[in-house]
């Protein structure tokens, strides 16, 4: 199917209008009795990388749905039938991820390894019917028996061995009597379906390697399509929801269920899978993302991996809603990033305390306070939240604020600090800026200002009013900060449409990174905690880095920005 134009979430979502499409088909199923009294679930990821963004939207479907109904429950089932890729690594990655998302896994984490005899004795079952046979074709004959979606495959020449001795050789196979591909394990169904995956599809495939649970033990392994059904009938899944590309691959999924006595027939349901702009989602991709250094590791903010999104301070509840809003399809579409940030900025308004922290800091020197003098001002912590309190933060005679907020000559509409202008400070009072200090190549180095004592609170007792409102640091007692500020990885909008020669790397963006070093920030984010976000007064929401932060030397993530109107008229 192809892909809609960039989308912010699916319109029947976006109406409210009833549930989807999914749970339609769950609730009929329901009033017939067709799978039963109740709902059973899973989500079955292959332990070969670490998860992203879109199977966030595949837990929190099929997760989700079995938490909708009454007694539903659903499973984590580790699709580990592939030993040369995967590790235990991954394995601890993706329980950590689901947890973090808020599902509860006790009781509920389950391995295909573990039906291995099981699967051996479905094979067992099918060779014994003559329906699956030993192949000893090599893979290109076998491509090359297989056909085209315009012509019919050709029977495999080995096609009508004897039951006795496919019996024979499949247990040879599975006691590592073989090489590697040497002999494979058939279905055999139809060499002319229209239908290519039916066309004797493989069913199990020499592996001489070591399992990362069962050891040495298997030599053969089965392929996903023919253990799927088996893994979900045998755990008494009701629904098998998988994204559309396993569509034509439904005819054989019921092929295999009806061919052996199995416990259930679970119903396969596909839908559209999650695609984001500027983002790249392929496992391949990522794991080469990360094996050539191009990004930090499998938790680099700039991925779109569950662990990438927690460490840069996106929080489980912003990503689970996000699932929900975008819904749910049967239509492939893009979905723009910035729904996402829409969607993290609105909760972290409600929910992030409000700090200062200056990242381009200029010095000012308020000439008429005190030298050595200090004092605490009051500062809310959140507007928003009326139980969030309030903290108290020093304010002295020197202080920083953002170089971008000062202009010498500036032009109309600029309603931040300029010679003889006078602005308030956030929490603190109103300065003046008296003299420009500049070094002897012209570079403005600090800025000499006055204060007014009777404004203290950011309020004039003769009600005078200033447009414009400043953050800021005391430079006594700011911290020294890094500061690392994300854009997309990638320029391309839409990265399944790269120009004809180019690959992924081509469109890598070199500014999805850029490292402040030396910003100043407010005392009390010393004690910063990873994931817990705060929004820098008009500059974005922030979180400290659950790899690099220390109070030593702390460390923050821009989660997302503010929108800035000023930029805006500049960009203009």
């Amino acid at each position: 199917m192809g892909k809609e134009n960039i989308v912010i979430a699916d319109e029947n979502e976006k109406g409210k209008k009833g549930p989807d499409f999914i749970r339609q088909i769950i609730n009929h199923d329901l009033e017939t009795g067709k799978n039963g009294t109740s709902v059973h679930t899973r989500f079955p990821p292959e332990p070969n990388g670490y998860l992203h963004i879109g199977h966030a939207k595949s837990i929190c479907l099929n997760f989700g749905i079995a938490e909708d109904y009454e007694g539903g429950k659903y499973n984590l089932r580790f699709d580990d039938t592939n030993p040369e890729k995967e590790e235990t690594e991954y394995v601890k990655s993706i329980i950590r991820d689901i947890e973090w998302l808020g599902f509860d896994l006790t009781d509920r984490i389950f391995y295909a390894s573990d039906y291995f005899e099981q699967f051996y004795e479905y094979a067992l079952q099918l060779v014994k019917a003559g329906k699956a046979y030993v192949d000893s074709l090599s893979a290109e004959e076998i491509r090359e028996y297989r056909g085209t979606p315009t012509t019919p495959g050709k029977n495999s020449p080995y096609r009508d061995r004897s039951v006795e001795e496919n019996l024979e050789m499949l247990e040879n196979m599975k006691n590592g009597k073989y090489k590697d591909g040497e002999h494979i394990l058939r279905a055999k169904i139809d060499m002319s379906h229209v239908n290519m995956n039916m066309r004797d599809p493989a069913i199990y495939r020499i592996k001489n390697a070591t399992h990362h649970r069962t050891g040495d033990k298997w030599h053969i392994y089965p392929m996903y399509d023919f253990a799927h059904g088996y893994e979900d009938a045998i755990e008494g899944i009701t629904h098998s929801i998988c994204t559309l590309e396993f569509e034509n691959h439904r005819p054989l999924y019921d092929w295999f269920l009806d061919n052996v006595t199995a416990p259930c027939h679970p119903q396969q349901i596909e839908f559209a899978r999650l695609n984001l702009t500027n983002t790249v989602m392929s496992k391949r991709y990522l794991l080469e993302l990360v094996t050539s250094g191009l990004v930090d590791g499998w938790d680099d903010p700039r991925m779109p991996t569950i662990s990438g999104l927690r460490r840069k301070g996106v929080t489980p509840s912003a990503l689970k809603r996000f699932a929900r809003e975008i819904g749910v399809s049967k239509v492939n579409s893009l979905i723009d990033m910035n729904f996402f940030d829409f969607i993290i900025r609105e909760e972290l308004n409600e929910t992030a305390d409000r700090v200062m922290a200056v990242l381009d800091p200029l010095k000012v020197v308020i000439t008429n306070y005190d030298e050595g003098k200090s004092e605490l001002v009051d500062a809310e912590n959140n507007p928003q939240a009326e139980d969030a309190g309030n903290r108290q933060i020093p304010f002295s005679r020197e202080i920083y604020i953002e170089r971008d907020d000062f202009m010498e000559e500036p032009p109309k509409k600029f309603f931040r600090l300029a010679p003889g202008k006078e602005v308030r400070l956030k929490h603190a009072y109103f300065i003046t800026c008296n003299d420009v200090i500049k070094d002897k190549e012209g570079n403005i180095t600090e800025l000499h200002c006055t204060y007014d004592p009777e404004t203290k609170g950011g309020n004039a007792p003769d009600g005078r009013k200033v447009k414009g409102t400043l953050h800021w640091v005391s430079a006594e007692h700011a911290v020294d900060a890094e500061v690392r500020l994300y854009e997309p990885l990638f320029t391309l909008e839409d990265m399944s449409d790269m120009e004809e020669g180019k690959v992924y790397k081509d469109y890598l963006n070199p500014a999805s990174l850029v490292i402040l070093e030396n910003c100043k920030v407010e005392p009390s984010l010393a004690d910063a905690v990873p994931g817990n976000p705060y929004q820098f007064l008009r500059k974005g929401y922030f979180s400290a880095d659950s790899r690099y932060h220390t109070s030593e030397k702390p460390v923050f993530n821009r989660v997302v920005a503010l929108k800035d109107s000023w930029a805006k008229i500049q960009k203009k």
